[in-house]
Formats: C-alpha cells, sequence, structure tokens
C-alpha cells in the first residue's frame, strides 16, 4: 500500500505542474504492481478543494471518479488516529504541521506504512513517528 499526501494527487491532475510527470509516473508503476493508493480521508477533501480551486469543476469531478476505480481505496479516520493527529498538530506546533499532514502520518502509524506519496519534504522529514526512524518519501523530485 501505497499512503498518499494531497501534493501528488493534485500535481498528476494539474498538467501545468512542475511534479505532473513525476507523480503521474509514480502512479503508474504503483498500478502497474498492482498496489493499492490510500488516500486518507482529509486528503481526499483538500485535493477536491484544490483541484476544484486549480482545474474547475471537471477536474475535480474526474478526480472523484478515478478514486471509484480499482488501485484505489479512501481510508476513513477512527478515533485513534485523531488523538495521535492531535498529539502530534501539538508537539509540533511551531510548524504548523496541520490536520492534513498529521493524518497521513498517523494512518502510516497504524498500518505500519513507511513509504508515503508527499512532496511537502520539510514536514514529512522533520516528524518522528512511533513505527520507523523515517519515512520513505516518493516521489523524489
Amino acid at each position: 500500500m501505497l499512503l498518499c499526501d494531497t501534493g501528488p494527487l493534485v500535481a498528476a491532475a494539474i498538467r501545468t505542474d512542475p511534479d505532473h510527470a513525476a507523480c503521474v509516473a509514480l502512479f503508474q508503476s504503483v498500478h502497474a504492481r498492482r498496489e493499492v493508493i490510500a488516500v486518507p480521508a482529509p486528503v481526499l477533501a483538500e485535493t477536491g478543494y484544490l483541484l476544484g480551486s486549480l482545474g474547475g469543476a471537471g477536474v475535480e469531478a474526474k478526480f472523484l471518479r478515478r478514486l471509484t476505480r480499482p488501485g484505489f481505496a479512501t481510508v476513513d479516520l477512527i478515533p485513534q488516529d485523531l488523538e495521535r493527529m492531535a498529539e502530534l498538530v501539538e508537539q509540533y506546533g511551531d510548524f504548523p504541521l496541520g490536520t492534513t499532514d498529521a493524518a497521513v502520518m498517523a494512518l502510516a502509524e497504524r498500518f505500519g506504512v513507511r513509504q508515503v506519496a508527499t512532496l511537502d519534504r520539510r514536514h514529512f522529514t522533520a516528524v518522528r513517528l512511533r513505527h520507523a526512524p523515517y519515512l520513505d518519501l516518493v516521489p523524489s523530485v
């Protein structure tokens, strides 16, 4: 499973994004390996908002339909995730970390996932999680 943050999803959908090609290639390789791309609920909301703002309703709708296809899974949060998110937001309050990034990190811990698709190197390299000394961030940009 590849846990996905907002940035790669937006970049893959917006052709003019500087990271478009790298993100499309990443998702194609994940699909070719028949791995699941897990999209946390807060990432779904943030991505939809950004795609609607940047590309319009058609781009946002295309993204939502894409998530219904095999190879994608949306992930809801459970109370333990929310508690861990609150801990992370407090612990890294000087960043600030934010709800969406904290959700991705809490889910990485819950599922024991080390590989995360993100363009946000600042937050995802600084935060120390319980289950791994570091995360494997893709794509390498």
